[in-house]
């Protein structure tokens, strides 16, 4: 008798503004090495590719009336009711995007509590690689994700390297490794729980 085959969604973060962009192909390893370790260990992968690049006036709108519409909505909900998260940003200034800032920003401050999530960033030269630990990890320490302890950082001489192949890899197979065992998340219902009415008619 076969075994039934667990079905895991992956959530997929990609800050790049550009089409293509090295964000956007670091992510793409990212989902597939996990996919790939998920596969190994019997189980299979959806994977949701959310671009920021695409929401950015959806955003905007967000911070202003308070709950997301249009593509935002289902980006979110993709985001928050994934069995895992893989984000990645480019670094600007020592930084996260502020694209990428404001989509966490807009999300509710429990909606990633526990989520294992994955982190990687794009940059320049190998010193930006800092701003993963200095600025990534301490907003989604606040957000309560259990954040992998590999990260990855590509700058501009890794691509096509050896050694990026096989962080990637190695931070694939990890989150892989935390993701089995758990129950496949719970889809969130938007009748359940849905947007006060003095919410919308209120923004702080």
């Amino acid at each position: 008798m076969t075994t039934p085959t667990t079905t895991r969604s992956l959530a997929v973060v990609s800050a790049g503004l550009r089409e293509p962009s090295s964000t956007r192909m670091l992510a793409d390893r990212l989902a597939q090495a996990t996919a790939e370790a998920l596969r190994e260990r019997g189980e299979e992968a959806v994977v949701e590719v959310v671009e920021l690049r695409t929401l950015g006036h959806d955003l905007v709108n967000n911070l202003v009336s308070g709950f997301p519409a249009g593509e935002l909505k289902g980006a979110v909900e993709a985001v928050t009711g994934a069995d895992a998260l893989i984000a990645v940003t480019p670094v600007f200034q020592a930084s996260y995007s502020g694209l990428f800032k404001t989509f966490f920003d807009v999300l509710d401050k429990d909606a990633l509590e526990n989520t294992p999530t994955l982190l990687g960033a794009t940059g320049g030269t190998p010193r930006h690689s800092l701003a993963i630990d200095f600025a990534m990890r301490p907003l989604f320490a606040y957000l309560r994700a259990s954040v992998q302890r590999t990260a990855v950082y590509a700058a501009t001489e890794d691509w096509g390297s050896g050694e990026l192949a096989e962080r990637v890899t190695r931070a694939g197979r990890e989150l892989a490794d935390t993701i089995i065992g758990r129950a496949p998340a719970a889809k969130p219902d938007p009748f359940e729980e849905p947007v006060p009415f003095e919410r919308l008619l209120f923004k702080e």
